[in-house]
């Protein structure tokens, strides 16, 4: 009995398999960038018109003089940088957002990781203190502004804050006076850290499902003591990459603040961060807009060399020891 005959490579018949199986994956891989494209491509377009043709705008502008319009008129080189750079007022929101920095950002970090802490512990009700906590982030920072202005901190007996301290026999304190001293500011961190606490703290409640229980075993066998021994060597480690995330993300929303300063304080010397000093310079009376994309590039790159200084010193992404 003769051996069954084998196909190869040369046979008419394989070859039509394999050019039939490559024609079905370049249809397969055309058909799936197709639906790729059909959903991300308008979020692309809409990130080139209004993120990317802006920014290559503003850098236009900024070497040019515009005053009441969008369009160059005269080049002046980097006059408008040196301008800025000199520029009494606008150092000065720099100093204004430094301050703010120094609450908001350790407030914000500590708090949100204690929250983390607490509801990671929940055994009953996890999902409801998670969007109870998480809700706050939802609200616009024009509405919340506006409400710590006109219920909360008011300034007059009626006000929330006034009234709780009233029951304590202290006097009405006027939270956005320019006087001294500076009650303006417990306003301005309260706002923020209501508005963005319970984002921080998600994030640090998932960095915490990723550590693996095998350690804080592996640390009681060993002896150590639950609590802040755990918390120290186990906990803190395991959530470096977490936590310089946090640092970076937080520090850059804080060189962005705008809508609670504009809202509680307006435009005022005393309180004013870099993004209100520039908006009252490019949309306020004087419409500079050459002046104002000039400081608006330079804050751009305080803050990529602020988070790449951070990111050297925390080294983001590495894993705890």
């Amino acid at each position: 009995m003769s051996a069954p005959a084998t196909k190869t490579s040369a046979d008419p018949a394989v070859s039509g398999e394999r050019r039939g199986s490559r024609r079905r994956r370049r249809k397969t891989i055309a058909g799936t960038t197709l639906w790729f494209w059909v959903f991300v491509g308008p979020f692309v377009v809409g990130l080139l018109v209004f993120s990317y043709l802006p920014i290559i705008w503003s850098l236009v502008l900024s070497f040019f003089e515009a005053y009441n319009t969008a369009t160059p008129s005269k080049f002046v080189g980097l006059r408008n940088y040196v301008d800025m750079l000199t520029d009494h007022n606008f150092l000065s929101s720099l100093g204004t957002f430094t301050i703010f920095a120094v609450f908001i950002v350790p407030l914000t970090f500590v708090l949100a990781l204690a929250l983390a802490l607490l509801v990671n512990q929940v055994k009953i009700a996890r999902a409801f203190f998670r969007s109870v906590f998480f809700l706050p982030t939802a609200c616009s920072y024009v509405v919340a502004s506006l409400i710590w202005k006109l219920s909360i901190f008011n300034g007059v007996r009626f006000g929330l804050a006034n009234t709780v301290l009233g029951w304590f026999g202290i006097d009405n304190i006027a939270w956005l006076s320019t006087v001294d001293p500076p009650w303006y500011w417990i306003p301005l961190v309260t706002v923020r850290l209501w508005l963005q606490l319970g984002f921080y703290m998600i994030l640090f409640i998932a960095g915490l499902q990723r550590i693996s229980p095998t350690l804080y075993e592996a640390a009681y066998v060993d002896g150590a003591k639950p609590g802040w021994q755990v918390f120290r060597y186990i906990t803190l480690p395991q959530l470096r990459a977490t936590s310089v995330a946090v640092l970076i993300l937080n520090l850059i929303a804080a060189y962005q603040a705008f809508d609670e300063f504009y809202n509680l304080v307006g435009n005022v010397n005393y309180a004013r961060p870099p993004l209100v000093y520039l908006y009252g310079i490019s949309l306020g009376s004087i419409q500079d807009l050459g002046h104002g994309s000039a400081g608006a590039l330079i804050l751009a790159v305080i803050i990529m060399l602020v988070t790449l200084l951070q990111n050297r010193i925390f080294g983001f992404g590495k894993a705890g020891d």
